[in-house]
């Protein structure tokens, strides 16, 4: 089965793909069928994820998942959240990773309390209007570190010190990363959600 995935970027491509493989499950991207990205107006995870899962789904014809993820740090009342990918364009930044990571080092400099979690909304149609949409969250916790440790993944992951395995999650291999991550856990929600009400795999 053939699922529009909106987004463009080709790490999380690879993330969801290697996921959702054993269900028989093949991803495009949107920008590959020449679809634009969707407005994230919202405040929430899900709300984002299910717009621009709709919005892929409406301009593409094909069923369609969508990824809301983010950090979430408790001493920042929740901030990042759904900004993250945009955390330093809105303090007048770059839109990169590293000028993210940058801004979240100083908004916590003067904080003890460094307890993070990474959180991701996935969210599937079968077409733009499905009324009863999958909806999965996963939550990963950990505690933001006070330098970059470790040269793999994107986004905050070398600021993210996850206790149970002792390590950045810049310094896990993507095969660790994706047995216990935040999308993991999500991903596998959907999968049984995908098995279950759409009789995949």
């Amino acid at each position: 089965m053939k699922l529009v995935l909106a987004s463009n970027n080709a790490k999380k491509l690879a993330e969801l793909q290697a996921l959702f493989t054993p269900l028989g499950i093949e991803l495009v991207t949107q920008g590959s069928l020449g679809i634009p990205e969707a407005e994230e107006p919202f405040d929430s995870f899900v709300e984002n994820a299910l717009t621009k899962a709709r919005h892929a789904a409406r301009l593409s014809g094909l069923p369609a998942l969508a990824d809301d993820s983010g950090l979430s740090v408790e001493a920042l009342g929740g901030a990042p959240g759904v900004r993250s990918a945009r955390y330093a364009l809105d303090a007048g930044g770059a839109k990169s990773d590293a000028a993210n990571n940058e801004r979240l080092l100083r908004e916590l400099s003067d904080e003890a309390d460094r307890r993070g979690r990474f959180v991701c909304a996935l969210v599937a149609v079968r077409s733009a209007d499905d009324p009863e949409p999958l909806i999965a969250m996963g939550r990963w916790a950990g505690e933001i570190l006070t330098a970059p440790s470790g040269a793999g993944g994107f986004g905050y992951d070398p600021l993210m010190f996850i206790p149970s395995v002792g390590r950045s999650v810049a310094e896990l291999s993507a095969a660790e990363k994706n047995s216990i991550s935040h999308r993991a856990l999500a991903a596998a929600d959907l999968i049984g959600q995908f098995r279950e009400v759409w009789r995949l795999g």
